[in-house]
Parts: structure tokens; C-alpha cells; sequence
């Protein structure tokens, strides 16, 4: 008797034990025995389709109303948080159609943002140049030029520059750049000597933007510095940019008309590759992060980078490396890239 109650409470304990996998049997057997399987989570599957054609048709989403198309186009690349929270709750909900309704956003995604993830940087380059928005009320100027002279870069581009604190950024990097010019707020330094320096006018009444010759050992490049409009989320109007619409359009004429066929764009440009309405600039240029960064190279806010707003782009020029600096006393993280001339 006793012999046989001892070989049964074994053959109980193995049926339970998961390292037998029976319990995973149990759960698909009760998934597949439940008549509310695919009835449960229907709010969730379209919740689902829903991210997944706003991810889909974001171009033709309409700006006229609070420029919606802008705004999305924006933070476009963390709609993909909703395919892993739709899953969990899939899950915890037990729904086979929500389940499968999440593989549709999570498809779009990768195909829009996937590439994104790989590190496409590669080795050499005839050029580092950096960019950063230094903040008009940074604490430390002169901390925030000495990092961005020991970061390597031949040419350095600055915006937002209060004019109170121009003579401390030019006597911090007066030892690494022999040549520099200010134009407005935005600034230009360099190891190469520069020509042909004047502001661009953005259509904004005051100078945010300059254009430059460097005269590197591979040759000119014209280089631009530009520092767009501020763009707001308000609840009564929206995403309201429409002066940094304007201004980026002519910021576009601007580099349309440049002679040299190697251009470098260097600046905060508030918005994204992705946001349409930068369409006059990001049509002729290539991203340097898009072509050879690794990640998303988010530059706002320092304390929690949400989107990409400043920005490397070139034109005639080939990215070999793109990536962000190290953080200063600024709200922005200053961004910087190798470019190969030859």
C-alpha cells in the first residue's frame, strides 16, 4: 500500500511540475477552449490598426487644423512603444485577435524605423564637424566651449548666442580655432580659413542664420549655420510653427542657390527629418545620423532625449560616422559627424 501511494504522488507531482512543460500545456489548451478568445480585446486590435495608419499615411495627414501632421511627424519613431503594450494587455486580456492585430503595427515600424537600430558608422573621413545649441541661459559658457574643443572637431557651429556671452565662447576656443565669425546668434568656428562668410536671411526680421566658405586641404565647402523658429504645443492652437515653416523654406532658397557642390547644413533646426514641413530643406540634403549614425541620435531634451531637432545634413559630401557629444550645460546635446570630402 505504502509503495503504491508513493508511486502515485510522483506520477502527480510530475504531471505539475513546469519543468515538464504541462503547465504551458494547460494554458494553450484553456486559450484554446475559450469561446471569448477572439471576442476579448477588440478595442485593443483596433487600437492597434489605428498606430499602425497613422504610422502608414502620416504624410497625408493634414496640417491645417493645429499642424497635426507636423506634430505626429515629429515624435513619429515612439509610436512604437505602443506595440509592446499592446501585447502585454493582449495577453493579460487573453485576446487571440488583438494578438494578431499587434503584428501590424509592429510590422510598419521596423520597416520605417528598424534600419534605424543597426550602427551604420564606419571608420576615416576628411572632416569632423559638430553642432550645438548652447542655450541663451547656459550657466557655463566658457565649461561648454572647452568641451566642445576637446571633442575633435575641425569646425564648430554654435546657436543661440546671447550676446552678452559671445567674448567668453570666442576666448575659450580662440586656442583650438584660429578662425571664427558671428553672425547674429549663430556662430562659426575653424581650424581652415574661412571666406565668403555673410547671414542668410530666414524671413525672421534679425539674423538666425549665416553661410561660410572653409577652405579645407580637400578643398571649399560652403558651410551653413541656422537656427529656425521655436516650435509650441498649445492647447488652443496646436502645433503652432508656422514661422519656422516659413523660415525653413527659406533657408531651402538659401542652400538651393549655393554654387559649391559640397554643402554642409550645421543647427537647430526644431523638427525632424521625418516632419514634412522641412521638406524645402531635408529634400536636397542627406542626414548624416540616417546615413551613418547608430540609433536615433535624439538631441532634446538633455534630461530625456525625445526627438532629433538638431541637425547634421550634407549635400555633395559623404557621411562615413555621425553621433551625439557628450552633454554640457545646455538643454540641447551637441551632435557631431565625420564627413569624406574626397
Amino acid at each position: 500500500m505504502t509503495q503504491e501511494y508513493t508511486a502515485q504522488s510522483v506520477t502527480d507531482g510530475e504531471e505539475e511540475d513546469p519543468r515538464t512543460g504541462s503547465r504551458a500545456r494547460a494554458l494553450l489548451d484553456r486559450w484554446r477552449n475559450d469561446p471569448g478568445i477572439w471576442r476579448r480585446g477588440i478595442v485593443l486590435a483596433l487600437l492597434a490598426v489605428v498606430v499602425a495608419l497613422l504610422m502608414i499615411l502620416h504624410a497625408q495627414i493634414p496640417n491645417k487644423i493645429g499642424n497635426l501632421g507636423s506634430l505626429i511627424e515629429t515624435f513619429l519613431p515612439w509610436f512604437g512603444v505602443f506595440v509592446p503594450l499592446i501585447l502585454v494587455l493582449a495577453l493579460v486580456r487573453r485576446s487571440a485577435t488583438a494578438l494578431i492585430a499587434v503584428l501590424l503595427p509592429a510590422v510598419v515600424w521596423v520597416n520605417l524605423f528598424g534600419g534605424l537600430l543597426t550602427d551604420k558608422s564606419g571608420s576615416g573621413g576628411d572632416l569632423m564637424v559638430a553642432t550645438h545649441n548652447v542655450n541663451a541661459d547656459n550657466p557655463d559658457p566658457q565649461g561648454t566651449a572647452r568641451k566642445l574643443a576637446r571633442s575633435g572637431a575641425d569646425v564648430v557651429a554654435l546657436e543661440e548666442l546671447k550676446a552678452s556671452a559671445v567674448p567668453t565662447y570666442v576666448d575659450a576656443l580662440a586656442e583650438t580655432y584660429k578662425y571664427h565669425s558671428v553672425q547674429g546668434t549663430v556662430g562659426l568656428w575653424s581650424k581652415y580659413p574661412m571666406s565668403g562668410i555673410k547671414p542668410v536671411d530666414i524671413r525672421l526680421g534679425w539674423v538666425r542664420a549665416m553661410r561660410a566658405t572653409v577652405n579645407t586641404p580637400e578643398g571649399p565647402v560652403a558651410v551653413f549655420v541656422a537656427h529656425l523658429p521655436s516650435v509650441r504645443v498649445k492647447m488652443n492652437a496646436g502645433f503652432t510653427a508656422n514661422q519656422r515653416d516659413k523660415s525653413a523654406d527659406a533657408l531651402g532658397e538659401a542652400i538651393a542657390d549655393e554654387s559649391l557642390s559640397r554643402v554642409i547644413l550645421l543647427g537647430d533646426l526644431n523638427g525632424t527629418m521625418n516632419d514634412r514641413s522641412l521638406n524645402a530643406v531635408t529634400a536636397q540634403m542627406r542626414s548624416t545620423q540616417g546615413a551613418a549614425g547608430h540609433g536615433y541620435g535624439f538631441s532634446w531634451p538633455t534630461s530625456f532625449p525625445l526627438a532629433r531637432i538638431d541637425q547634421i545634413l550634407v549635400r555633395g559630401v559623404e557621411p562615413t560616422s555621425s553621433w551625439t557629444l557628450p552633454e554640457t550645460d545646455s538643454d540641447h546635446l551637441p551632435i557631431a559627424a565625420r564627413v569624406e570630402l574626397g
